[in-house]
Order: C-alpha cells, then sequence, then structure tokens
C-alpha cells in the first residue's frame, strides 16, 4: 500500500476517534442518589414539604395549668410528659407580641415534654421536612424536637433552640437532626444515636427540655410560643 494512501487512512481513523469521544462528552451525568444529570431522566432534586399542622395556643392572659382548652388548632391533641409534665403552665396573652401565647415550663421540676398529634393523620417527616417554631429561654434551658413513632418508639432530636435575650424565630431542618432513644415518661434520653430512624409515620411531634425549672423569675425554664411541622400526612 502506497504511504500517502496509509497516512490518509490513519487520518481518517483519528478523525473518526475524534467524533466518537466527543459523542461520549455529550452525554448527561448521572447526579446524586435518586437524581440524574441535566437532560436526563429521573426523580431531580428533592423538593421541601407544605405545613402540616401550625399551633399558636388558646390564652385568656391568666397563667394556669396547660390543657387541651388551649390548643387553639381542632385537629390537635395536647401530650404532656415527664414526672412532672402536668405541671406545664399556659402564659402570655393574645396579641401581645413581646408575651404571645405559650406553654411555659417553669414549675417543671424535672425534664418534661410536650407533644401534638394530629387526630386524622401520621406525618411523614422524611426529606426536607423541618420544625419552624418561636422561643424564649432563660438561663441555660433550651428545647430539643421529639418525635413518637408509629411503632410507638420515641426520639430526641441533637438541635437545640433557645435566646435568654428575646423570642427566637427559628427552624429546624430534620434532615440535619441526628437522634437518641427516648425514655418518654421519665423525659431523658437513653442508649446510643439511631443511625437511621424511620420518619415515614409518625404519631406525635414536639419538643423536651431535658432540665428540671426553677419556678417565678429568672432562673431556667422555656417559653415555646408558636410550633409548626412541615410534613406529608398519612392517613391513620
Amino acid at each position: 500500500m502506497p504511504r500517502r494512501t496509509v497516512i490518509l487512512s490513519i487520518v481518517n481513523c483519528l478523525f473518526i476517534l475524534a467524533l466518537v469521544l466527543s459523542a461520549f462528552a455529550q452525554q448527561p451525568t448521572p447526579g446524586p442518589a435518586g437524581e440524574k444529570g441535566k437532560g436526563g431522566k429521573g426523580k431531580g432534586p428533592a423538593t421541601r414539604v407544605g405545613l402540616f399542622f401550625r399551633e399558636e395556643w388558646k390564652s385568656d392572659g391568666q397563667e394556669g395549668g396547660l390543657t387541651q382548652a388551649n390548643v387553639a388548632n381542632p385537629n390537635l391533641e395536647l401530650k404532656l410528659y415527664g414526672p412532672s409534665g402536668k405541671e406545664m403552665q399556659i402564659a402570655g396573652a393574645p396579641g401581645n407580641e413581646t408575651n404571645p401565647p405559650h406553654p411555659w415550663t417553669g414549675l417543671c421540676t424535672t425534664p418534661c415534654a410536650l407533644a401534638l398529634r394530629d387526630k386524622n393523620n401520621f406525618v411523614d417527616l422524611s426529606g426536607l421536612s423541618r420544625i419552624h417554631w418561636v422561643t424564649k429561654m432563660s438561663g441555660f434551658h433550651q428545647i430539643r424536637p421529639i418525635v413518637k413513632l408509629a411503632n410507638g418508639n420515641w426520639l430526641a432530636g441533637d438541635k437545640a433552640d433557645g435566646s435568654v435575650a428575646d423570642w427566637l424565630e427559628t427552624e429546624i431542618s430534620l434532615a440535619d437532626v441526628k437522634w437518641l432513644r427516648l425514655d418518654a415518661e421519665r423525659a431523658v434520653t437513653t442508649g446510643n444515636y439511631v443511625p437511621t430512624p424511620d420518619l415515614t409515620k409518625v404519631d406525635e411531634v414536639g419538643f423536651v427540655d431535658l432540665m428540671p425549672s426553677s419556678g417565678h423569675g429568672p432562673g431556667g425554664w422555656a417559653d415555646v410560643a408558636k410550633f409548626e411541622v412541615y410534613g406529608k400526612a398519612v392517613a391513620r
């Protein structure tokens, strides 16, 4: 074969190889798990979920024992936990920006917890679910999210909120939370972290104050005003 023919054959082969490599380079690249790159098919990025419930509490402006009558949302049931959980009070007054209606843990002489249960639905708190609340603390107190799973197990989260200066409005992304088992009757954490809890069917959602409170006046206690949960309803 003439030398010129050989050179032309090599050039043609290199040209074809370049076209093939270029075609591969334009293929969509797989993205993170559950998602494909631009131009591909798949679930796409996760999206935030809507409001499951909101509670802003009812109060006549007088301090008193917290009961179901103080729950403004008719779909919710109030649950109190811990040896002195029933000593939790309702405080604040409607329309008072500096002292809105809120549960107050000041008379809890032990750790105590509060949870709310939707009468008709469990809630799926997987994915980009979140808790949004307005809180104020005294002393070193903080509150942490708690959940009761459909199987009866309780968990307490490692994220904590609280400001002693003023009411603090914050949001917790539950995908960032690490969970410990909770003994709800004693309102104390137990055991090791639960690595991958199934949050797709949650029965109750609330908060725990893991410290005994000091009573009236400055010292140590927790206030929790507006309390919102964002997740997907799952029929009971």
